[in-house]
């Protein structure tokens, strides 16, 4: 029954590359020429029918990760069989437009503590907010623990959601502008930064902004955090059209939106590393390895390949639909499908946690 079940998932595999819907009309002249390299990459299906994965963790040979509606579906990778793990939450996770449950993170000393860091939308008093927690595992269950933060203005557009530790111990926090703009340029507001915090939910001294969890400012809705070998941080945004962005995030700084995006300039404000120009890609996870940034593409249904020395981009995946998140171990980079979020085309199976070589 296992070897019926690899192999119905490998002739799926196959429908990814050769038999998916075309890719974005936008796509560069670039992308057209990688397409036989593309194709020759064949994903293995480790999971399928997910509803809507936004964060992959990996622990030893068991993936964790969290689903939009509000809990948590462990896979085993070595058969894929799936657990459906609730999450207990002190205020209910609003699953409303690009609002649940998003960011989810393992605890560092997760073997121990059983623990991990989750960024869930919720409502109270009328109001949309984003908050962050610490979860603990219980069986089959997860439980709060903690708070960490609260508040995080949210909406049902632009609630960032991403969360990472950085080589520094700190908790990072991509917090979008929950569709007001000006939220951006006021370091007094929580949304449309990236914030700092540690893992108890204090404000580190070393932070830019006295006694305040911006770490940066001026962003749209950042959905990617990484860091390269040197210890720099960058992070993915989605533009308002096209001019999706690629940054590389600095303390105090101010990334321009909404007063400029894409390749614009302007005073004492940070233009992208790289952004797509008049391409959309909708850039959500990123990871780093060996200088290059893989990027995983919503409207883009692709997984991009940045490099971060001379900033071209490759195309090093697509036709499975929209790419939520990437996560790179060894010479293997792990992604998740995101067609059941209203706004892709679901095909049989769907959302697919999948599996591809890394050949550097």
């Amino acid at each position: 029954m296992f070897v019926l079940k690899r192999l119905i998932f490998t002739l799926i595999s196959i429908v990814f590359i050769f038999g998916c819907s075309p890719a974005n009309k936008n796509t560069s002249e670039k992308n057209d020429k990688d397409a036989k390299e593309v194709a020759a990459r064949q994903a293995e299906v480790i999971s399928t029918d997910l509803e809507i994965p936004w964060n992959i963790n990996k622990h030893d040979h068991t993936f964790y990760m969290s689903q939009r509606p509000g809990y948590i579906i462990r896979v085993n990778g070595e058969n894929g069989s799936k657990t459906v793990q609730n999450v207990e939450a002190a205020k209910n996770v609003l699953h409303e437009g690009e609002g649940g449950l998003l960011g989810f993170i393992l605890a560092p000393d997760f073997d121990t503590s059983q623990e991990a860091f989750a960024y869930h939308t919720y409502k109270q008093d009328g109001t949309v907010f984003n908050r962050i927690i610490v979860l603990k595992l219980n069986g089959n269950k997860w439980t709060e623990r903690r708070i960490i933060l609260e508040r995080i203005p949210g909406g049902t557009i632009h609630n960032g959601g991403r969360i990472k530790i950085g080589p520094d111990g700190r908790l990072y926090a991509a917090a979008g502008d929950a569709g007001n703009p000006e939220n951006a340029q006021n370091t007094k507001s929580l949304a449309g930064k990236i914030l700092r915090m540690g893992l108890d939910g204090t404000v580190p001294n070393d932070n830019p902004f006295q006694n305040s969890y911006v770490y940066s400012y001026g962003h749209r809705n950042p959905q990617g955090l990484a860091w390269d070998h040197n210890g720099k941080l960058y992070s993915s945004e989605h533009g308002q059209t096209a001019h999706d962005e690629i940054n590389l995030i600095e303390p105090g700084k101010n990334y321009g939106w909404p007063v400029i995006e894409g390749s614009q300039q302007a005073p004492n404000m940070v233009s992208p590393l790289f952004q797509s120009g008049d391409d959309t890609w909708a850039p959500s996870g990123i990871a780093i390895k060996n200088n290059k940034m893989y990027v995983a593409n919503l409207r883009g249904e692709s997984i991009l390949v940045v490099d971060l020395t001379d900033q071209t981009v490759e195309t090093f995946f697509k036709n499975a639909g929209r790419m939520r998140d990437v996560l790179i171990e060894d010479r293997s980079i792990y992604s998740i499908t995101n067609n059941r979020d209203g706004r892709g085309n679901p095909r049989e199976g769907d959302d697919k946690l999948i599996k591809l070589p890394l050949e550097n």
